[in-house]
């Protein structure tokens, strides 16, 4: 879906508006345009809203028009990512008028440009304006000086600010909170793999420093692979990577077991790359062992 103003004034910013629903498993993002003609690509912003069933994106194009009469605005291809396949397609130009911004009797009177006064001299007969002048200016520097006075800091006692718990220890939380829901056990297979993979995804994001809950797959492993990850076991990872994606969006049907494997596996990468962490037996992973 398109929005485009019916009219807009010359080298005035308008705003065109590209709304467009696609699968959830994929990115969509603008391409780098060329040659727009007479229009100039000011600003370019995105956001999305996920829903149950698919996602919507939406794209406002801030442009520029700087030929007057009837034109058309630019198209703009767009491409959507889901894993290594990339989708490309077309949002078409629309009709638009572009009108003067000059008024509409310019022709009859002119554009109401006037030149600059010379300065001119006036005359002062008494130093009273003076003197009153300069008793407002002093009162209104007093009352500006008792403004602040009266804003003053006042000293505050100190708060004390609860640290934010360590990463190990809140993801060890979400995936303890995963196990105790038991979707697999309730037929909801694929929930469980969408709020697994996002766990993983967003304790590798944070432990390494790189974007990771909005790269594709293949994006993920790829960033993964140039960061230093002692203890990150990248063929386990891919193997996971790969059931997540089949269960999200192959609607592939994964076991309880295959869940619970997967889930263990989730314990485990936290455990392995997190530094001086011990990992306790797997039956009792449901509570973080202490930094040594």
């Amino acid at each position: 879906m398109r929005a485009v103003p019916e009219q807009t004034q010359l080298g005035e910013p308008f705003v065109v508006q590209v709304v467009i629903t696609h699968e959830k498993g994929q990115r969509v993002d603008l391409r780098t345009p060329g040659d727009l003609g007479d229009f100039d690509l000011v600003e370019s912003k995105r956001s999305r809203i996920d829903g149950p069933e698919s996602s919507t994106t939406t794209f406002d194009l801030k442009l520029s028009a700087f030929a007057m009469g009837k034109q058309k605005t630019p198209a703009f291809t767009f491409e959507a990512f889901e894993g290594s396949a990339v989708r490309t397609f077309v949002a078409p130009g629309a009709d638009l008028e572009v009108l003067s911004s000059l008024p509409a009797d310019v022709a009859e009177k002119g554009a109401g440009l006037f030149d600059v006064r010379p300065p001119q001299e006036v005359p002062i007969r008494t130093w009273r304006l003076l003197v009153a002048l300069g008793a407002l200016l002093a009162a209104a520097a007093l009352g500006y000086a008792l403004f602040k006075y009266l804003k003053r800091p006042r000293p505050v006692a100190p708060v004390a600010v609860k640290a934010p718990e360590a990463l190990h220890v809140r993801t060890i939380a979400l995936l303890d909170a995963l196990r105790t829901q038991d979707l697999p056990g309730k037929g909801r297979s694929r929930e469980f793999y969408f709020l697994l993979s996002e766990t993983v995804r967003g304790y590798l994001g944070e432990r390494y420093a790189f974007e990771a809950l909005e790269s594709t797959s293949s994006e993920l492993l790829d960033s993964l692979r140039t960061l230093h990850t002692p203890g990150l076991q990248m063929k386990e990872l891919t193997g996971f990577v790969l059931d997540s994606d089949l269960a999200k969006f192959a609607k592939a049907t994964p076991s309880p077991d295959e869940c619970k494997a997967s889930l263990e596996f989730a314990y485990r990468v936290v455990y392995a790359t997190t530094p001086a962490l011990v990992a306790p037996p797997l039956a009792d992973a449901k509570r973080p062992a202490q930094l040594q």
